[in-house]
């Protein structure tokens, strides 16, 4: 691992995706973006990154069924789910 934390920011809404990576590019984090969870497991960097940002509701894959996937992985690495949408119930998913 090189210098600063790799975050892999996880969201559909391209605009949303980019102001958060260039976001925290500013703040001295390395990030990289991915459309979906399945683009984010495809990739090389599920075993480089440091924290993941995801955003909970997504077609496909949700950031709910990846946090589980990366858990049956025994994946250390922080996950923050994020979301526009609450829902009842959401909180304790």
């Amino acid at each position: 691992m090189s210098g600063e934390p790799l975050i892999a920011v996880i969201d559909d809404d391209e605009p949303f995706r980019t102001a958060l990576v260039e976001s925290l590019c500013s703040l001295g984090f390395r990030a990289r973006g991915f459309a979906s969870a399945e683009e984010f497991l495809a990739s090389s960097e599920e075993n480089s990154c440091d924290c993941v940002i995801t955003d909970i509701h997504m077609p496909g894959m949700s950031g709910l069924d990846l946090q589980r996937q990366l858990m049956a992985r025994n994946w250390q690495v922080p996950v923050i789910l994020i979301t526009a949408r609450g829902e009842p119930g959401l909180e304790a998913r």
